[in-house]
């Protein structure tokens, strides 16, 4: 049963900056919340949040969550918020070679600050996980009581195990003191403001097609992901939100799509003339999942969700993105 929205409340929005973090920051703002968002700009983008900055019910502080210090200065200007939405990590493969440490730090000490703030506030804390804690999976799809197969010393542990930690210790608050929590694990997600830099797949075969250059497939092209179109994304958070599970809980997209699949939509829905091209796995790419979807059942069940956006659909709002703000042309 979809819960009651209580709006008016002050929601703190860490890595609100960010791709996910500045549409939930637009969702929060629309229904009536007061929203702050913390974010170091380490990979977030003021572009992303710029045109909020009017909203008298908006405020942002360039603050690093995991300088403790710092955080505990400025919750004590910001005042008490009744909810506290953890989005603050980098998290794209170009990160996970260039951030590893932040990333693991802001997946420990900065999810604990952020945790220590919402045991003060007696706030509700939403921890963005992801479905990187499932690793390269073994079962398919995925459900939530799936506990993983996941590599901790590969190039891609420094945010698989971040997340994992941060689910633990999301989880320890909340044993141990109480703490109102709620874990969505995310699934790829995709939509306008993606930073055409970050090295995700649908942000290289989109910049690439765009471009007239040819789309690179690692392997074969047979890997396969699930992409939740960001509205979809921003409709389970806000679910999560106003919930009183704990979770975890999947939010994505079960539809799935294989890479080359995925390339020749675009190629397609962009007009492009980008030939597909197959190359070799690179080193930083080890581990890679073989496949990724996301079982949904408790997610309709617990918060009555489901996506709505087809991939075309979501892709045509991607391409039209980077050709209107980011000047991609075929």
């Amino acid at each position: 049963m979809t819960p009651a929205v209580e709006t008016g409340r002050r929601v703190l929005v860490a890595g609100g900056a960010g791709f996910i973090g500045s549409h939930l920051c637009d969702a929060l703002l629309l229904r009536g919340d007061d929203v702050t968002v913390v974010d170091n700009l380490c990979t977030g983008r003021r572009a992303n949040i710029d045109h909020l900055v009017a909203n008298d019910r908006f405020r942002f502080v360039e603050l690093d969550v995991v300088d403790t210090e710092a955080v505990n200065e400025a919750h004590g200007r910001l005042g008490r918020f009744d909810v506290v939405c953890n989005l603050a990590s980098p998290a794209s493969p170009e990160a996970f070679a260039t951030l590893a440490l932040e990333i693991l730090a802001v997946g420990s000490i900065g999810t604990r600050n952020l945790l220590e703030i919402a045991e003060r506030d007696g706030a509700r804390f939403v921890m963005a996980s992801t479905s990187e804690v499932y690793g390269d999976p073994l079962v398919h799809p995925q459900p939530e009581s799936y506990l993983g197969n996941v590599s901790s010393i590969g190039p891609r542990s420094c945010y698989d195990e971040s997340k994992r930690f941060a689910e633990a210790i999301t989880m320890a608050m909340h044993r141990t003191r109480g703490v109102d929590v709620g874990i969505v694990r995310i699934f790829n997600t995709y939509g306008p403001r993606m930073d055409p830099g970050d090295g995700r797949v649908v942000t290289n075969f989109v910049g690439q097609a765009l471009a007239g250059e040819p789309i690179t497939l690692y392997g074969s092209g047979s890997r396969t992901r699930s992409f939740c179109f960001i509205s979809d994304q921003i409709a389970g958070l806000l679910a999560m939100i106003d919930a009183h599970i704990v979770g975890p809980v999947n939010i994505g997209n079960p539809h799935e799509v294989t890479m080359r699949e995925l390339a020749e939509t675009i190629v397609r829905l962009a007009g492009s003339s980008s030939e597909i091209i197959v190359s070799a796995l690179p080193p930083e790419r080890e581990g890679d999942p073989e496949r990724r979807c996301p079982d949904i059942a408790l997610a309709g069940a617990e918060l009555g969700w489901a996506p709505s956006v087809g991939l075309e659909e979501g892709l045509e709002f991607v391409i039209d993105h980077f050709r209107t703000h980011e000047g991609l042309q075929p």
